[in-house]
Parts: structure tokens; C-alpha cells; sequence
């Protein structure tokens, strides 16, 4: 990646008070879609500013990869990702640690006698000792106190550890939690495996599976052709498809498909107010019984069991 690139997409928080929120948040958008290898994400924007140009360049760079990817003959398979709890600590109301999970001697590099029953806030660097100030004194005045921010940490043998962290109150007691949470993307695929190892051993039929994948997650809401009319659609065999598919995803074309728009449902009911049955329609669902089945098949609970987003009331 070019470095006029970079420092850009980097100062993109200052560029945001003066800019449109909805086209930073794809910028966004674009590079997390990067990032889990969903390279065929792209950008339209009408504008003529800084952040046109930066949605050009990003746009510039996706093709670049596919580009690569094809050219080495590998298939670019797409992350699914998970949030994970790292560290969690337990205070007292006096803010002094009375317990943590076993990952924090670790990664913190202390021994555990040493920080226990010891002031949480000498575990924060000095760079965020004015950001641990205010928070203790809000939880103290907040019986329900719950927020997220950053906190860096300082190790045992001086180093900086940056944290992602939820500080909270346990309701009816007066402990304390601060967990952190980072987010990491699951291998789908053994790293060593290359094409040649793979069934998919040419590169015409790698760029065709790739193809295929892309099509996918950019035509979610419409109906999957059967595998016989894709072949035509992508000018290969069947057999390319169905077990060149299989061999770098793990799946199956169909079952691919059904995952990722159940996963894409979910998301959007947590994340939307929008009418259940208009997201299974949207997620190419023919009728909402279907979509029902299916999606509390996958997840154990229905769509309606999952907390929504309050709708805005109108003036």
C-alpha cells in the first residue's frame, strides 16, 4: 500500500467534523470489509473532496488485490470474525483489584501476588491516568455506570499495552468489572494450503472460484442459481465450482450462501429498526415462515428474541 495512502485514511478522524458522516462511515466500512478479505467491497461516491480521492485510492487498492490474489493463483477466502474477552479485573468500590482471570499475570507480565489487593490504577500508564481519574470519579456517583474506552496499560516489564475496555458496575453488589475485548478474524483455511495442494490447481479455475465467492456476498438478497446455471454464468464446469469451492471454503456453495445471509440478518436486526419481515426479504428469503425456521435454526432463539434499537419517536 502506497504511503500517500496511508496518511490519509489515518487522519481521517480530524477530517471528520468537516465531512459527511455517512461516506466516512463506509470509508470505514471498505477497510474492515478489507480487512476479513472481502476485497470486492467497493465505494460509489459523488463527491469532490479529500475523501472522494481517499474512496478512489481504496477502491484502486481492492482491485489490486484481487488482482495479486488471482495472479498467484490463490483463492482469497473471507474472514468471519469474533470478539473475544482478553483480560477482566475485579475491583472494590475503593478501586483496589480483588481478583482477575488468569490471563492478566500473563499478558500484563506480572506475578500475580504482586497486583493483587494492589490500586487498579497503578496497572494504568501515564498516558492514560487523567482518563482513569474521571472515570472513577463517575462510577462512583453512578450506581448503573457502564462505558467503553481505552486504556493503556503499563506491563510489568514498562511496557505500553493499549486495551479496548468496558468499565461497569455490578448491579446489587459493589464490585467493579473492567474487561477488554479485542476483535480477532478466525482462520478458515490451514495457512500452508496452496494451490497446489488444492484441487482448484489452475489459475483460470482459482479466479473463477474466487468469482464465484465475490457474486455471493455481493448478491446476498437475491435467489442462488443452481450450480449448473453459475457454471454458464462464470463460462467452467460444475465440478470446478462445487469442488474448488469446498476445497478453500470448507462449505459448500449453498451452505456459503444460506450462512451469510442468515449472519448479514442478524446483524441487521441488531443494528436496524427495520420490520422483521422486510430484512428476511431483503436477505432473500421468500417468506418470513422460512426465514424464521431457518434463522432459529442457526442461532437457537428467533429474530424476535434479539434486542433492537429503539425507534425514533417523531415531532
Amino acid at each position: 500500500m502506497h504511503a500517500t495512502t496511508l496518511c490519509p485514511i489515518l487522519n481521517l478522524s480530524l477530517m471528520a467534523k468537516q465531512s459527511d458522516p455517512e461516506r466516512l462511515k463506509k470509508i470505514y466500512q471498505m477497510l474492515f470489509e478489507m480487512a476479513t478479505g472481502n476485497t470486492a467491497f467497493r465505494i460509489k461516491d459523488n463527491g469532490n473532496d479529500e475523501l472522494k480521492s481517499i474512496t478512489v485510492e481504496l477502491n484502486e487498492i481492492a482491485q489490486e488485490l484481487q488482482t495479486i490474489i488471482a495472479t498467484l493463483g490463490y483463492v482469497n477466502p473471507y474472514y468471519s470474525y469474533q470478539n473475544l474477552i482478553q483480560l477482566i479485573f475485579v475491583l472494590d468500590e475503593n478501586f483496589i483489584l480483588v481478583g482477575f482471570n488468569d490471563r492478566v499475570p500473563l499478558k500484563l507480565k506480572y506475578k500475580s501476588d504482586t497486583i493483587l489487593s494492589s490500586d487498579f490504577g497503578k496497572l494504568i500508564a501515564k498516558q492514560s491516568k487523567e482518563i482513569w481519574k474521571a472515570v472513577e470519579e463517575e462510577v462512583i456517583g453512578d450506581l448503573t455506570y457502564h462505558s467503553t474506552l481505552q486504556l493503556i496499560f503499563i506491563t510489568g516489564d514498562n511496557h505500553l499495552m493499549p486495551a479496548f475496555c468496558t468499565v461497569s458496575r455490578l448491579l446489587y453488589h459493589d464490585k467493579i468489572i473492567v474487561s477488554s475485548v479485542s476483535t480477532i478474524l478466525d482462520d478458515l483455511l490451514d495457512t500452508s494450503e496452496h494451490l497446489s495442494y488444492s484441487k482448484v490447481r489452475k489459475q483460470s479455475e482459482a479466479i473463477v472460484v474466487q468469482q464465484l465467492h465475490d457474486y455471493i456476498l455481493s448478491n446476498l438478497s437475491e435467489p442462488l442459481p443452481s450450480l449448473h446455471h453459475l457454471s454458464k454464468m462464470f463460462v467452467t464446469e460444475e465440478h470446478i465450482l462445487k469442488n474448488g469451492f469446498r476445497a478453500y471454503f470448507k462449505t459448500s456453495v449453498y451452505n456459503f450462501y444460506h450462512e451469510e445471509r442468515l449472519k448479514r440478518a442478524h446483524t441487521m436486526i441488531l443494528q436496524t429498526t427495520e420490520p422483521l419481515k422486510l430484512i428476511a426479504f431483503t436477505n432473500g428469503f421468500k417468506s418470513y415462515l422460512n426465514f424464521y425456521k431457518a434463522f432459529k435454526k442457526r442461532f437457537g432463539y428467533s429474530p424476535s428474541d434479539l434486542s433492537r434499537p429503539e425507534q425514533e419517536s417523531e415531532i
